[in-house]
């Protein structure tokens, strides 16, 4: 059984390069507010660390309470090497409800070298893989995630960080009201150059679009030729997208308050075929008040 110690929060250290952020969102102001009322419920995980202490799990909890006005926190204290305090952060922090992209990725990442480093066997699809002893199928094991959505995270970590930051944005807003970019379509960027990176950014931002999975291949391909331009850029993000063609939205509950009672509880194909009748009609009726019948041909 780990012993629980009290230590002074002033005397941990955050994890050298958390990739997991501690934003104040819905579930931090609820994890408080458990705090305040109840006191802190589960420890919080460091190591030893050069007369100090390293926060292995707990940055959250550690921030609630500070601003709450604790000086101390109910510890437990394990002796981990590098990469076993790698390993455990990643896998402890990986279980929050609501992770971005950008955590994933870089968590992965981290877990990925230090498994490097403790030297587990591999297996892999190229030759250059091949020579690495560890594994991302040893990561899916023990993960949610499949080793193919695996790779596709790390890839994530070549992006620049305005590139990487609208695939985050796909998680923070749920409304589309923001630029976003899907995962697919990023792991393809994340092959091209940071310069050409820039370039495609710059195109992104000035014609408020983002590539679909299809446009992104098209743009690694023209990568790889060395043709790839500002104007190449334009050409590919302007083009018709095949499933984003402008679509008409209703109103369903509008559309049932003007709709004939015993119609509504009806299959959906005679709604259509009333309301299509009824546009008909209106646009007949519209055309003989125009008197568009009647105007002269030109």
């Amino acid at each position: 059984m780990n012993e629980i110690k009290k230590i002074k929060i002033k005397d941990i250290d955050s994890f050298n390069n958390h990739p997991f952020l501690v934003n104040e969102d819905d579930s931090f102001l609820e994890l408080k507010k458990s705090i305040q009322d109840n006191g802190l419920l589960n420890p919080v995980i460091v190591r030893p660390k050069a007369n100090r202490y390293e926060m292995i799990s707990g940055h959250r909890r550690i921030k609630a309470l500070e601003q709450l006005g604790y000086t101390e926190v109910d510890s437990i204290v394990k002796e981990l090497t590098d990469d076993e305090a790698i390993i455990y952060m990643v896998d402890s922090n990986l279980q929050r409800e609501k992770i971005l992209p950008s955590e994933k990725a870089f968590a992965y990442k981290m877990k990925l070298d230090a498994m490097k480093h403790q030297g587990k066997k591999i297996e892999t699809s190229t030759p250059e893989e091949q020579k690495s002893k560890t594994s991302i199928q040893n990561i899916a094991n023990e993960s949610k995630d499949s080793r193919e959505q695996i790779r596709r995270y790390i890839r994530l970590t070549y992006l620049i960080p305005e590139l990487l930051q609208l695939v985050d944005d796909t998680v923070k807003y749920e409304n589309k009201q923001f630029l976003t970019m899907g995962i697919k379509p990023a792991v393809e960027i994340s092959y091209l150059s940071k310069e050409e990176q820039k370039l495609l950014y710059a195109e992104i931002t000035y014609d408020d679009l983002t590539p679909s999975h299809a446009q992104a291949i098209k743009i690694r391909k023209l990568s790889n030729q060395k043709k790839l331009t500002g104007d190449t850029l334009e050409e590919i993000l302007t083009e018709n997208k095949g499933n984003q063609n402008e679509q008409i939205a209703f109103n369903k509950e509008k559309i049932e308050e003007v709709l004939p009672y015993d119609l509504i509880k009806r299959d959906k194909r005679y709604i259509e075929e009333y309301i299509i009748k009824a546009l008909k009609n209106y646009s007949k009726t519209i055309s003989i008040e125009r008197g568009d019948d009647n105007d002269i041909n030109i």
